[in-house]
């Protein structure tokens, strides 16, 4: 491994860490005050990464797809354990555990650009790495939010939408969570990748995050007098 992955990796490590370690520690700390301890119990309402992280969705995927120069980076941590029936209000609980995680990202992205007016009183020789950190984790935080907001389960904005949808719907729309990470699969990667055969851009959902992303990230930096 040569000198300027090794950087590469280092700008965007940290960020990621923290990124996926603080979005699940949010669900398990809200699950936690809303009622139902799984997460506690099983050790995971913590701030320790090594309690969240999955070695091939957290590292190796995200990873490749970055060293690949991939158009889209897809990973995924390990998801903090809820026991829904054991909130003490399951449907409004569900939504609120699920927004957890999506808003501690945008807390995240909005302190690491007020972080940005810090950089030029650090050393010289730290500067531009810790930037680079700090640009990576706007990006990595909010792309996490936005993407996690998708509404189908079991990302983060299916559970919401379980939870205000009308009861009988929001049953059936739960059951598409075993098949959910397929279909992100097929969304995601294999779409885009079919497209061109097809002479088609099948890459939308992608091209709507990628958009939706850039939005906020402007208007994050925008709030944050980075602009």
């Amino acid at each position: 491994m040569n000198v300027n992955v090794l950087y590469v990796v280092s700008i965007w490590i940290l960020p990621v860490l923290i990124a996926v370690t603080f979005h699940e520690a949010a669900h398990g700390y809200v699950a936690q005050f809303l009622g139902d301890d799984t997460a506690s119990r099983l050790g995971r309402v913590s701030l320790n990464p090594l309690r969240h992280i999955d070695l091939f969705g957290t590292i190796v995927l995200p990873g490749f797809l970055l060293l690949a120069r991939s158009p889209f980076l897809f990973g995924y941590a390990k998801p903090v354990p809820v026991n829904f029936r054991a909130l003490r209000n399951p449907r409004s609980g569900m939504v609120l555990v699920a927004a957890a995680g999506p808003a501690m990202n945008i807390g995240l992205a909005i302190i690491a650009a007020l972080s940005f007016h810090l950089v030029g009183y650090l050393p010289v020789i730290i500067t531009r790495w810790t930037a680079l950190n700090l640009k990576n984790a706007v990006v990595i935080n909010v792309l996490l939010a936005i993407f996690n907001l998708f509404p189908l389960p079991p990302l983060d904005g299916g559970r919401i939408a379980v939870g205000l949808l009308p009861k009988a719907l929001g049953t059936q729309f739960a059951r598409l969570e075993r098949y959910g990470m397929l279909i992100l699969l097929g969304i995601f990667i294999l779409l885009p990748l079919l497209g061109p055969q097809l002479g088609v851009d099948l890459g939308f959902v992608s091209h709507f995050i990628s958009s939706a992303t850039n939005g906020v990230i402007r208007a994050i930096l925008k709030l944050t007098g980075n602009t």
